[in-house]
């Protein structure tokens, strides 16, 4: 159980229709099976006792009475597993037979849910045989019978609900009313025949469903062994969670188990996030169990290195494209409001003031402005490289911009003077009187040519602090403020691949500037002239910062969790001792440096985590780290 994990599986065992002796023994066998693979809640298809395929047979009292049998046989053997699962039959109540979900543990079976949306249309003939069930809640033989959430008193997180096949296909479907009732994981016991684009279809249904509810979703299909007589099923098994695919099985391959592992902890938080989603009253059951979690589980689960950047080249560009196409909506927006007809960007030769002219230019293309109108000023000072001096000329000149070159050597040593600031003392004030500045330029610049000053800073730098107040973390609109750093690289590495054959100049300006070290180049270079200041190794690698902000801001992670999946993903690259270093960095800087965060120019929000103060983040200045400090430090003492 810890960090919220739970180890989730579905099933599609070797079936042979209305041989309920074969069906329960593979049934048992996979229940031993995922105890052995720490599953914590496992799903078999629909009417797995006796296959779903047996047609008329199901008005036969033998095939009936042998599936009652059957289940009992197979909670009686699977007593003392500690795995809770659910098992299909068909089960006569009254003078009706409905298909139900058995739900069992711990030598019991915990209750019944029977079947609500009843197919009787293309291919099935359901209606046959089986009575909807639209009626109340009752109780079988003392076994809870209707719509049920299941909830496991040892971890009040871990609750579940049970639909089957068609109820998922319907317009109001009964995971609707079960997650409104408390249910975190939806459990869908399943006999889905194939046809023809069937498969992409189930897959989007179940990823919206599993979106729209906040819900884990465990899509359990039969498969080889039924009937093929008019139709054929591909075991197609499906996990998700909140509408990412965790776990999914090539229809048509061999029967087996395919496990995930569900974070109910964060669908937990985000439940409690979003403000429209809200429990309501219902006449679902609430039925406990006694299920010790698992406190060990090794996870096989894997997480993204880089969160905010997908892995798919495809999916990686046209993330690309959107993100460059908002920021320059974005900015087109606002001149098009001021009536602007230029823009002043501080251009540094780094990555994020690059990004910014790149953004800049596409808003000025999309306006019909001319790109002169952008005034691109690079102001060298004490450590300022040939490399980045040239690359910002070079950038500028390649793209149409005009370029400004202005020393503040000078006049930042008449305001040392000024000060009582010595040349020689390379401190904080040393450097920001610097970036002060720069600052000051652009904006008089902007003054008097009646532009607006562009932002450069990015979220990575906002998340740290890694500004100076009223320095480069002020503008008139900042472009970059929602884009981390790690994504800052690829937006650049795409705007290059773009270049066209006859822009070597550009291409290869673009490629200089991605391969050049991360530095605000506030002191003095190193004795060949090289960059002496490298951002990560002051404050650490963006890519473990990056991957720390993610999983604290978006989906609310306490550090001990960050560290621990940190630890598990970094494994190779960092060593413990190196992410723990880090991340308490992260933690300290995160809240210390909120002052920052609280005044922050306008800027579009283009992803799920943006740290403005009038969007998704409102944090007091004045909070203390202690808490989250303390909680990282708990991975010590493990």
């Amino acid at each position: 159980m810890k960090d919220g994990f739970l180890r989730a599986g579905a099933a599609t065992p070797e079936v042979k229709v209305a041989d309920v002796d074969f069906n329960v023994e593979k049934i048992i066998a996979m229940v031993k099976e995922a105890e052995n693979n720490n599953c914590s809640l496992l799903v078999f298809p629909e009417l797995s006792i006796t296959g779903y395929t047996c047609q008329d047979l199901f008005l036969q009292d033998a095939l009936i009475t042998k599936a009652y049998e059957g289940l009992e046989r197979i909670v009686e053997e699977t007593a003392d597993i500690n795995v809770v699962f659910c098992v299909g039959l068909p089960l006569k109540v009254g003078d009706k037979l409905y298909n139900v979900a058995a739900a069992v543990f711990g030598g019991e079976i915990l209750g019944f849910v029977p079947k609500q949306n009843v197919p009787n249309y293309g291919e099935f003939y359901e209606l046959r045989h089986f009575e909807p069930f639209i009626g109340e809640n009752m109780t079988v033989d003392d076994i809870p019978f209707g719509r049920i959430v299941f909830e496991n008193v040892y971890w009040p997180d871990f609750t579940f609900g049970i639909e089957i096949c068609e109820d998922l296909w319907v317009k109001n479907a009964p995971s609707d009313e079960l997650t409104s009732a408390g249910a975190m994981i939806i459990a869908n016991l399943s006999a889905s025949d194939e046809v023809i684009g069937k498969a992409s279809y189930r897959k989007d249904l179940i990823k919206i469903q599993s979106a729209k509810c906040l819900t884990g979703y465990i899509y359990s299909d039969c498969g080889f062994g039924e009937s093929t007589q008019d139709m054929v099923f591909a075991g197609h098994n499906l996990i998700f969670e909140d509408g990412r695919c965790l776990a999914e099985t090539k229809p048509f391959g061999k029967p087996g188990i395919v496990y995930a592992d569900i974070d109910i902890k964060k669908l937990s938080h985000e439940r409690q996030k979003i403000t429209t989603y809200y429990p309501e009253e219902t006449d679902v059951m609430v039925v406990e169990f006694e299920q010790e979690p698992a406190d060990n589980l090794k996870l096989i689960r894997k997480f993204s290195r880089t969160p905010f950047v997908p892995s798919d080249d495809k999916a990686r560009a046209e993330r690309c494209e959107l993100i460059l196409t908002m920021q320059a909506e974005g900015l087109a927006t606002r001149l098009d409001h001021v009536h602007g007809k230029k823009a002043v960007i501080g251009l540094s030769g780094g990555l994020d003031s690059t990004l910014a002219l790149i953004v800049t230019i596409h808003a000025f293309d999309r306006l019909g402005l001319d790109r002169k109108g952008i005034i691109a000023v690079t102001m060298p000072c004490f450590g300022t490289t040939s490399r980045t001096k040239n690359n910002s000329v070079a950038l500028a000149n390649a793209y149409g911009v005009t370029i400004r070159e202005i020393n503040i050597a000078e006049a930042v040593t008449v305001h040392f003077r000024d000060i009582g600031q010595s040349p020689d003392v390379h401190d904080v004030t040393y450097e920001n009187s610097q970036a002060r500045e720069r600052t000051q330029v652009i904006m008089d610049i902007a003054n008097k040519e009646g532009g607006i000053v562009i932002g450069t800073g990015d979220l990575s730098e906002l998340a740290l602090g890694w500004a100076t107040y009223n320095g480069d973390h002020m503008s008139m609109y900042a472009v970059n403020a929602s884009i981390p750093k790690t994504l800052v690289r690829y937006l650049v590495s795409y705007e290059a691949d773009r270049v066209r054959p006859d822009e070597p100049q550009l291409a290869e300006v673009l490629d200089d500037i991605f391969n050049t070290p991360v530095s605000p180049e506030l002191l003095p270079p190193t004795g060949d002239g090289q960059i002496a200041q490298k951002t990560e190794e002051l404050v650490g690698p963006y890519e473990l910062h990056d991957f720390f902000l993610y999983y604290m801001v978006r989906l609310g992670y306490s550090p001990s969790k960050i560290y621990r999946i940190a630890v598990m993903t970094f494994e190779g690259t960092y060593t413990p001792d190196v992410i723990y270093k880090w991340e308490e960095t992260f933690i300290r800087r995160f809240f210390s440096q909120q002052f920052k965060r609280s005044c922050l120019p306008d800027g579009p929000k283009v992803g799920t985590v943006t740290l403005s103060p009038r969007g998704d983040w409102r944090m007091p200045s004045d909070a203390a780290a202690s808490l989250w400090l303390s909680d990282l430090k708990t991975v010590l003492e493990e």
